[in-house]
């Protein structure tokens, strides 16, 4: 079992290649893409289903998909108000489509009292109706800024950890990727992490070509088999070199080393101390030729104080 390559998320069809599956198919073969996970639930609802007449458009996306030798997921937003419901509806729509694994997209609504009991009974009914199915958890890309978050609940039962990896108002994906393994290093249980990254925009800040190119190398430094990027329906739209960018990427071309030393270098030059924070943990001693200062703050003065 594995989720290899290159993928996207799709949020909407009807916003992708104008809803047409066969175009959909070819332009995902084209970019080389391995994996498509597509939006087929939100809450207790069926998604990506036409309002005027209930005709579900997933499964002749999946069939064209299909025929090209790319496999398909599917990816649901959950609220843990109606954690059965959600599970059953999950199970429905996998097991009706066909496809080859399952991603949860639990977020802010998990960090709510009284949620963790809700995504332990989601879980273990999901784990009931699909005893095998591949399933993955998509969320928050640093665990130490949630600590509320039912993170082994979750890890518990699912086969992949894919965290949003988001570096929104900040070029330093290297960095944050690196802060990710280190985290979830230490979360138990320890699953094999594919991480995703944005291709879309938020307010005037977007993914460069370079931010790409760096987030796919350093995937492939640190030897994962695969990674991702949300989502197809805004990177086609308004970020085609990014688009293009993943696509001209050779997944299986040797891995451009990126160690700790280059990041750090990469990271002082930015002369911004919260990208050179993202590579210690929260309670990390850091020694330097004056004193030894430890914690996130205590570090983030002194490097105000050494810019």
């Amino acid at each position: 079992m594995s989720l290899e390559g290159k993928g996207f998320f799709i949020w909407t069809i009807r916003d992708c290649e104008a809803g047409d599956p066969e175009n959909i198919a070819a332009v995902a073969k084209q970019a080389g893409l391995q994996h498509v996970l597509i939006k087929i639930a939100d809450g207790v609802y069926a998604y990506n289903k036409d309002r005027n007449n209930d005709r579900d458009l997933v499964p002749p996306v999946v069939e064209a998909l299909r025929a090209q030798d790319i496999s398909v997921w599917g990816w649901h937003y959950i609220y843990g108000n109606h954690p059965i419901s959600e599970a059953n509806l999950a199970a429905e729509r996998v097991k009706e489509l066909g496809l080859d694994g399952y991603v949860i997209d639990a977020e802010i609504e998990f960090e709510q009292p009284g949620k963790t009991n809700a995504a332990q009974r989601y879980i273990d009914r999901l784990r009931t109706e699909l005893p095998t199915l591949p399933l993955a958890l998509s969320s928050f890309r640093f665990p130490s800024f949630h600590p509320r978050f039912p993170w082994s609940v979750f890890l518990e039962k699912i086969d992949f950890n894919m965290p949003q990896v988001y570096w929104e108002q900040a070029h330093n994906p290297a960095v944050q990727l690196t802060r990710v393994v280190k985290e979830f290093k230490n979360l138990n249980p320890v699953r094999q992490v594919i991480p995703t990254g944005p291709a879309y925009k938020a307010g005037g800040w977007a993914p460069t070509v370079s931010d790409t190119s760096e987030f796919l190398n350093t995937c492939k430094s640190l030897k994962f088999t695969g990674a991702n990027f949300f989502s197809w329906d805004e990177c086609r739209d308004y970020l085609l070199p990014v688009w293009s960018s993943i696509a001209d990427y050779q997944w299986n071309q040797a891995p451009v080393t990126t160690d700790f030393a280059h990041l750090l270098i990469a990271a002082l030059n930015t002369h911004d101390p919260a990208s050179i924070l993202s590579l210690y943990l929260p309670d990390a001693v850091h020694i330097n030729f004056a004193r030894t200062v430890q914690g996130s703050e205590a570090i983030r003065g002194w490097y105000n104080t050494f810019f």
